[in-house]
C-alpha cells in the first residue's frame, strides 16, 4: 500500500484539536486498535505523534480508566529506548469522544520495514545491535513491574539517527481487561504468544522474554518459526512444540546465539531468563565472546518516513473463532515480503482440549478440510452465542450488582472490610508512593461507585511509602548492587570520587552505598555506589644497607615477594649489602597478590691493608678478592716488602680493580 493510500485512511480528525490543545495534522498510520496522526502540541511548540483509540472502546469505562492507569505508568518509563509517553486524554467532540495518547514523534521507519529491506533477515551483528536496545526498553520496563504484551517488529521503531525504540506499552493490557474482551479471547500478535497467553492468558516479564526471542528468530531466520492455516492453529503450535534451533534455517548462527534463542523460547516458563534484563545480560555477554561489535542501526532510504504503525492498513481488533493468518505455505511469503504481523483477538479453547487436538490441516485433504473447518468455526461459534446468552441471562435474572465502596485513602485493613462488608473481594498489589504513607490504599479498580457483580473482586492498589535504600551486602558486584537499587525504583549512580581503599574488599567490588540502607528517599532517587579500589598501597621499606637476607625477610612481612634483581657498585656499602630495590624504595605500590620488588645488592670490594706483607704473599691476598697488584719498585726481588699502598686500607673498589703498592 503506498504512502499517499495509507494517509487517506481514517482522516475524519485531521484539523481538529483534542482537548484543544493538539492539532491533528495528517494520518500516519492505522491499527487494530488505533489510528496514529502526525500532530503539534501548540502549548509547547512541539511536533507529536497522536494514537488516537478506536471507537469502540472510547464508550467503555472499563477501557478508559485502564487506558489512563496504563499510559500513566508508560509516562514514568523515562528511557533512551522507549517511545516517551507524554500526556493522555478524552476528547468530548461532536461526534463522539476520542480516548487518545500523546507520544514522542519519531522519524524513521519500523523494524519490519527494515527487514523486508534487507530481503527477510538481518546479518548477525545488526539483528543482535536491534536487540540490544530492545532488552534494555523491554528492561526498563519490567523493572518498573510492568509487561508489555505485544512484543512484535510492528512495534519497535527505528529513528533516522540510527536509535532502536519500543512503543505501545499496556495497550493491549488496556484492551484486553476492558469489557470489550473476556476471559474467553486471547489478544495480541499470534505469531509472538507465548504458550502461557495462549492456554490461560497469562502474562510476565517472561512472556516478553518469550516474545523477544521469536523476535530475535526472525531476524537471524528470515521468518517466524511458526506458520499455519489459521491463528489457532499457530498457537497449538506455540503450545505444543519446542521453537527449533535458529541454526537448522541458518548454519551461520553461532552455537551460543542459537542456544539464548532457544533459552528464550522454552514453552516452561521457569526455564526461560527471569526477565528481560537477565536475557539482555546473556545477550551482551554471548557478543562480548564472540567479539561481535556493535554496528549501526540503518534506515532503508526508501522507508524513510515517520514509523509508529505499521505502514499498511491493520484491520480492527475483533473477535474472532479463529483467525485466517498470512500465506499458509512459507514459500508463498517472498523472502523479502515477509507478512506483517497484527494484533488480534481469538478464542482461546479449553486447555485439555487445545493440547489434545491436532492442528487445523494436519492429515486431512483440502476438500474435507475445509468441511471440518467450516464445522469446527460453526461449532464454536453456536458455542460462543450461548454462553452469552447464558451469561445474560444470569446477569439480568439471577446476578446482581453492588456499588464499589469508598476505599482510597484507608488503610489496607479497612479497604478489605469495607469491600468484604458489599460482598466482594480484594486483589491486592503494592507499589512505592513519594506522598501516600504505608499502608494506605493508594487507588482501586473498578472506581469508587462502579457497579460490580456481587461476589466480584476489585484491584486495590496499596502503598509502600517512599522506596527505602536496599541492604547491599560488602563484597558484591556494582551489577549486583544497580539491580537490587533499580528493582527498589532508585537509581544507581557511580562517582569516581566516592571510591575507597578497602582491605577486605576486592578492587572494583562495592563496598556500601549512600545514603545508607534502610534510608526512605523518593522514587527515582539516586543511590550512590562506593566502591573498593582495593587494598590501600604500601611503601616499599627502607632495606638500604642490609644483608641480603634480612632485606628479604622485611619486604616479606611487609607483603611483598623479593627477588635477586642483580649486583651494583656502590662505594659506600660493603659487598652483598642492599644498594636498592625495584620499584625503589618508598614507592608505594598496591597489593594486589603479593607484588614482587626485585632487591640489588652492593658488589664493591673492601681494600685490605698490605702494609708490611711481602710482595708475594699480598698477590695471593688480592687475588682472592678479584683484585689486582700493582708494584712499584726500584729493583724487583721476591722477598720484597710493601712499604705504602693506594686506594688505603678500608675503601671500597669495584671487583678487578688494581690496588698500587710501593716495595723495597
Amino acid at each position: 500500500m503506498t504512502s499517499e493510500t495509507r494517509q487517506g485512511q481514517g482522516n475524519g480528525l485531521v484539523g481538529a484539536f483534542l482537548e484543544r490543545r493538539y492539532r491533528v495534522d495528517s494520518v500516519i498510520a492505522r491499527g487494530g486498535m488505533s489510528t496514529v496522526y502526525r500532530g503539534l502540541d501548540t502549548r509547547l511548540e512541539r511536533p507529536v505523534a497522536l494514537k488516537v483509540m478506536d471507537g469502540r472502546y472510547s464508550g467503555d469505562r472499563s477501557f478508559v480508566d485502564r487506558f489512563e492507569r496504563e499510559a500513566r505508568a508508560a509516562a514514568k518509563l523515562h528511557h533512551n529506548d522507549v517511545v516517551a509517553v507524554y500526556d493522555q486524554g478524552v476528547d468530548h467532540g461532536a461526534d463522539g469522544d476520542h480516548v487518545f495518547l500523546v507520544m514522542e514523534l519519531v522519524e524513521g521507519c519500523t523494524l519490519r520495514d527494515l527487514i523486508m529491506d534487507r530481503g527477510g533477515k538481518l546479518p548477525l551483528a545488526m539483528a543482535l545491535s536491534v536487540m540490544q536496545p530492545v532488552l534494555s526498553a523491554l528492561a526498563a520496563a519490567h523493572r518498573a513491574g510492568m509487561v508489555h504484551r505485544d512484543v512484535k517488529p510492528e512495534n519497535v521503531l527505528i529513528g533516522n539517527d540510527g536509535s532502536v525504540k519500543v512503543a505501545d506499552f499496556g495497550l493491549v493490557r488496556a484492551a484486553a481487561e476492558a469489557g470489550t474482551t473476556s476471559g474467553s479471547i486471547i489478544l495480541g500478535t499470534v505469531a509472538y504468544l507465548s504458550p502461557e497467553q495462549v492456554t490461560t492468558g497469562a502474562a510476565d516479564a517472561r512472556t516478553d522474554v518469550y516474545a523477544a526471542g521469536i523476535v530475535l528468530y526472525e531476524l537471524l531466520t528470515g521468518r517466524p518459526p511458526y506458520v499455519g492455516d489459521t491463528a489457532m492453529s499457530v498457537a497449538y503450535q506455540h503450545v505444543n512444540e519446542d521453537v527449533p534451533s535458529p541454526a537448522q534455517t541458518s548454519p551461520e548462527v553461532p552455537p551460543a546465539i542459537d542456544a539464548l534463542v532457544l533459552r528464550a523460547t522454552r514453552r516452561d516458563p521457569e526455564q526461560r531468563p527471569a526477565d528481560a534484563g537477565a536475557f539482555l545480560a546473556e545477550l551482551e555477554q554471548a557478543r562480548t565472546d564472540l567479539g561481535i561489535e556493535p554496528v549501526a542501526v540503518p534506515v532503508p532510504a526508501s522507508e524513510a518516513r515517520t514509523a509508529l504503525m505499521p505502514p499498511v492498513a491493520d484491520p480492527p481488533t475483533e473477535q474472532f473463532p479463529t483467525v485466517r493468518a498470512q500465506p499458509t505455505r512459507i514459500e508463498q511469503v517472498p523472502p523479502a515480503q515477509p507478512p506483517r504481523q497484527h494484533t488480534r483477538a481469538l478464542a482461546r479453547p479449553a486447555t485439555d482440549d487445545y493440547h489434545a487436538a491436532p492442528p487445523p490441516g494436519a492429515g486431512v485433504d483440502p476438500q474435507r478440510r475445509r468441511g471440518r473447518r467450516r464445522g469446527a468455526m460453526w461449532a464454536l461459534v453456536v458455542l460462543v452465542v450461548a454462553a452469552l446468552v447464558g451469561g445474560a441471562a444470569f446477569w439480568l435474572g439471577f446476578g446482581t450488582s453492588v456499588a464499589v465502596p469508598k476505599v482510597v485513602g484507608v488503610s489496607e485493613q479497612q479497604a478489605v472490610q469495607s469491600l468484604e462488608g458489599a460482598g466482594l473481594s480484594a486483589n491486592v498489589s503494592r507499589e512505592n508512593d513519594n506522598d501516600v504513607p504505608e499502608g494506605i490504599v493508594l487507588s482501586s479498580n473498578p472506581s469508587e461507585g462502579s457497579q460490580v457483580r456481587s461476589g466480584g473482586s476489585v484491584d486495590v492498589v496499596v502503598s509502600l511509602g517512599k522506596p527505602a535504600v536496599p541492604q547491599i551486602e560488602a563484597g558484591i558486584t556494582v551489577a549486583e548492587a544497580e539491580n537490587l537499587i533499580r528493582n527498589a525504583k532508585l537509581q544507581p549512580q557511580q562517582d569516581s570520587s566516592n571510591s575507597r581503599y578497602d582491605r577486605n574488599v576486592p578492587e572494583g567490588r562495592v563496598i556500601g552505598v549512600d545514603p545508607a540502607p534502610g534510608t526512605r528517599v523518593n522514587l527515582n532517587s539516586e543511590v550512590s555506589l562506593i566502591v573498593s579500589k582495593g587494598p590501600p598501597p604500601v611503601q616499599v621499606p627502607d632495606v638500604r644497607g642490609m644483608s641480603r637476607e634480612d632485606a628479604f625477610t622485611t619486604l616479606s612481612n611487609a607483603g611483598f615477594d623479593p627477588y635477586d634483581a642483580g649486583q651494583q657498585f656502590d662505594g659506600d656499602i660493603d659487598a652483598g649489602k642492599v644498594v636498592s630495590t625495584n620499584p625503589a624504595i618508598g614507592t608505594e605500590v598496591k597489593l594486589v597478590g603479593k607484588p614482587r620488588i626485585g632487591v640489588i645488592v652492593s658488589n664493591a670490594v673492601p681494600v685490605p691493608s698490605l702494609n708490611g706483607m711481602k710482595v708475594t704473599e699480598a698477590q695471593a691476598q688480592v687475588a682472592q678478592l678479584g683484585l689486582q697488584l700493582s708494584v712499584q719498585a726500584l729493583f724487583q726481588r721476591d722477598d720484597m716488602v710493601i712499604l705504602g699502598q693506594y686506594p688505603l686500607p678500608g675503601s671500597r673498589v669495584q671487583p678487578g680493580s688494581a690496588i698500587h703498592v710501593t716495595a723495597f
